[in-house]
C-alpha cells in the first residue's frame, strides 16, 4: 500500500488552517479517493516486497549513499515497518484535519523511521531467547508509540529552536503557526501516553515516561545554557542523553522486556540504546559543521548560531582563547560566525569529537555481546557503524 493514501477516510472539505501572518495561512483539499493530500511531500516509500524496506527516502540523494545501506540493515524488519507505517495515521486518529495535516507533514519529512527500526530489531533479536516465535502486539505498539514521541519531540523542538526547515521541509510552525504546531505536539504527547498505558506493563510504562520527563529536562539544560562557554563535557551529554539516548534506551529495554528475556540483557540492551543514542547525536553535531545547508535540510553551523554548544565547540574551547570571545559576543560582528567555525575546525574539535562518536559507538557494539548471532544482531551492530560512516 503506497503511503500516499494512508489517510483512509473520505474528507472533501476545505480547511483553513494557520496562525500568525496571513503568508503561513494554507488551504488544505481532503480527497481520499484520488489521494489528492500528498503524504509524503516530495519523498519515496521503499516497498517491501522481498528486498527493500518499509522505510522513507528524499528523492534527492544523500551523501555517501547512506539511504541504500540504511535500507540494507533494515531489511530483516522491512514488513515490520511496512505495517507500522500503514498504522500512523490510524493512530493519530481523523477527528481533526488539522492535527492530520500537521502528522503528515512531520511523518513524510523523509525520516529513516530509524527509532521504531530499532525497536524492531531489537525485539527480534530478543525473542528467541524469551522463548518467543513472533513478535506481540505490544511489540509492535511499542514501535507505534515511540515514533509517535519523536515526533511529537522534533514538533516541540523546531519551535523552540524556531527552526525554519527539518529534513528541506518547511517545519509545522512554518506552515501552520506556532499555536498549532504546539497543540500537534501536545496531542501526540497526549495520544502516545494513552496507547502507552494500554500496554499494561508498568515497568514499560515508567521509562518511557521518564523519557518524556528528559525530553523537557533536556530543552530546559540547553536553554539555560546557550552562549556559556564553561559548559562542560558532561553537561553535554547530560543534555544529549535527555534529548536523544534516553528515548532509544528506554524504547529498545521495553522491547526486550515483552520478549520476556533476564534483565541482565535487558539492561545491555538499555547501555546499547544509550551509547548508540550519545554516538548518534555527537555524530550529527559534527555534520553540523561540516556538511553543506542542501545536505543538513537547514543553515549549516545552526547549532552554533543559536548558542547551543555541542561537542565539536567544547573541545575547540579548550585550546582557542578567540573563539571563546566571539560566542560571547553573540556573532553580532559581519562574518563572526563563519570565523568561529574555522576556528572549531583549526583547533582539532572536530577530530576530537570524531574520538568520542567512536568510543560510544565501540560501547554500543560491546553490549550487543549478550545476544545470540543473528541477521537482527547483525543489523543493530551495522547501525552503530553506519552511523560513524556518516563522519569519515
Amino acid at each position: 500500500m503506497s503511503l500516499r493514501c494512508w489517510l483512509g477516510v473520505d474528507l472533501t472539505q476545505k480547511v483553513v488552517v494557520g496562525g500568525g501572518s496571513s503568508a503561513k495561512r494554507r488551504s488544505l483539499i481532503f480527497r481520499h479517493r484520488t489521494c489528492r493530500v500528498s503524504l509524503l511531500h516530495n519523498v519515496d516509500v521503499i516497498q517491501s516486497s522481498g528486498s527493500g524496506v518499509g522505510t522513507v527516502r528524499k528523492n534527492s540523494g544523500s551523501s555517501r549513499g547512506g539511504s541504500s545501506s540504511v535500507s540494507l540493515l533494515l531489511e530483516p524488519v522491512s514488513d515490520d515497518l511496512q505495517r507500522l507505517n500503514n498504522n500512523l495515521l490510524t493512530i493519530i486518529g481523523d477527528e481533526n484535519p488539522v492535527l492530520m495535516s500537521a502528522a503528515e507533514q512531520i511523518f513524510g519529512a523523509g525520516g529513516k523511521r530509524l527509532r521504531p527500526a530499532l525497536v524492531f530489531l531489537a525485539s527480534r533479536a530478543t525473542t528467541e531467547i524469551g522463548g518467543l516465535t513472533e513478535l506481540t502486539t505490544r511489540h509492535r505498539h511499542l514501535a507505534e508509540i515511540i515514533e509517535m514521541i519523536h515526533t511529537a519531540s522534533l514538533i516541540h523542538d523546531d519551535v523552540l529552536d524556531e527552526s525554519e526547515l527539518r529534513r528541506g521541509k518547511e517545519t509545522i510552525h512554518q506552515l501552520y503557526g506556532t499555536r498549532v504546531a504546539i497543540l500537534a505536539g501536545d496531542f501526540m504527547f497526549a495520544q502516545s501516553s494513552w496507547y502507552l498505558a494500554n500496554l499494561e506493563n508498568l515497568e514499560v510504562i515508567k521509562l518511557i515516561s521518564q523519557v518524556i520527563k528528559d525530553f523537557a529536562s533536556g530543552e530546559i539544560k540547553q536553554a539555560s545554557s546557550l552562549f556559556d562557554c564553561d559548559v562542560t563535557l558532561e553537561d553535554y551529554l547530560l543534555k544529549s542523553y535527555y534529548k536523544t539516548a534516553s528515548l532509544i534506551a528506554a524504547s529498545i529495554k521495553s522491547a526486550a522486556i515483552f520478549s520476556a528475556v533476564s534483565s541482565d540483557i535487558c539492561e545491555e540492551m538499555y547501555e546499547y540504546g544509550k551509547n548508540l543514542g550519545l554516538s548518534f547525536q555527537v555524530v550529527d553535531d559534527i555534520l553540523d559543521f561540516t556538511q553543506s545547508a542542501e545536505q543538513l535540510g537547514k543553515p549549516a553551523g545552526s547549532d552554533l548560531a543559536k548558542g547551543n554548544l555541542t561537542a565539536p565547540v567544547i573541545f575547540a574551547l579548550e585550546k582557542e582563547t578567540d573563539l571563546r570571545e566571539i560566542i560571547y559576543s553573540e556573532f553580532s560582528e559581519p562574518g563572526s560566525l563563519e570565523n568561529a567555525i574555522g576556528l572549531v575546525h583549526k583547533c582539532g574539535g572536530i577530530d576530537r569529537a570524531r574520538e568520542l562518536a567512536k568510543e560510544k559507538g565501540d560501547l554500543a557494539i560491546q553490549n550487543l555481546q549478550c545476544l545470540p548471532d543473528s541477521k537482527f544482531r547483525s543489523s543493530l551492530e551495522g547501525m552503530v557503524k553506519y552511523n560513524l560512516e556518516r563522519i569519515e
